[in-house]
């Protein structure tokens, strides 16, 4: 079973691209983050014809989120609650794999924050507190959430290492909101894997940032100890994060998990 997120930044716009990924790397379930569509004009009959049927929780210009599955899922919860005016930014399933075992997907595009001055930062911070009750009140045994949660958790996952500090993304209030959040009972899959590998899922447009490895690993799966116990191999594939002929990557790049589930 694999199991992959990637915040496309816009799917309209990346659509013919998403398809040469979902064709090469076929992956069982996946949560996509940064939508900008509405739920309205969703291509539910284009993901149809590729195998996927797909929840959505969708945004005009901004935001949302949607769950493509190849195997039966039905929808549990869209949005945290006291956070609709923050965008569409959650969506939650139940999914039945082949093998009959059951768990829960979410996937969630964590705020941004903007700057350390901006009151978006302190909003981002009762998010994140809005996502762990969240959690607390619906916990299963077998979960998995993923997405872009826009944190650095450890100098290893920037290209700034230590000068990063106290920055947007690497602040201390930051990093503890995700902590309290992992404490929860989720795992990193790709930090338990490879402790001290140095990897990174997103590069800015700008300044040739991803060819000069200038990145952030801030695009996670966490999930709960009977999913780690099943996980075989994590992947932050680089290959989709480049210009595929005259098609523009986003700038994150998906990151898979393969399971046996």
């Amino acid at each position: 079973m694999r199991l992959a997120t990637w915040n496309v930044n816009g799917l309209r716009a990346r659509l013919d691209y998403i398809d040469l990924w979902l064709q090469d790397r076929q992956p069982d379930i996946v949560g996509l983050q940064e939508l900008k569509t509405p739920d309205d004009v969703f291509p539910h009959e284009h993901f149809e014809a590729l195998g996927y049927q797909a929840l959505v929780h969708g945004q005009k210009s901004w935001n949302g989120v949607a769950i493509l599955a190849k195997h039966p899922m039905t929808l549990k919860q869209q949005g945290l609650q006291d956070q609709e005016d923050f965008g569409a930014r959650l969506i939650t399933a139940e999914v039945t794999t082949p093998k009959g075992t059951v768990f829960d997907f979410t996937t969630v595009y964590c705020p941004n924050g903007k700057t350390l001055e901006h009151a978006d930062f302190g909003r981002k911070l009762e998010w994140y507190k809005s996502l762990n009750a969240y959690w607390q009140q619906n916990a299963v045994a077998k979960h998995l959430i993923c997405g872009d949660f826009n944190i650095v958790p450890e100098a290893i996952d920037g290209w700034r290492g230590e000068q990063g500090e106290g920055t947007i993304f690497y602040t201390k209030e930051e990093r503890q909101h995700l902590q309290d959040f992992v404490d929860l009972g989720l795992t990193d899959l790709f930090r338990n894997r490879y402790p001290d590998r140095q990897e990174f899922s997103w590069w800015d447009y700008r300044g040739g940032a991803f060819h000069r490895k200038h990145g952030l690993r801030i695009d996670f799966l966490l999930a709960t100890q009977p999913l780690v116990d099943a996980t075989t191999e994590v992947i932050i594939d680089r290959d989709y994060r480049r210009k595929i002929e005259d098609l523009t990557a986003s700038d994150h790049a998906p990151v898979f998990a393969d399971l046996n589930i």
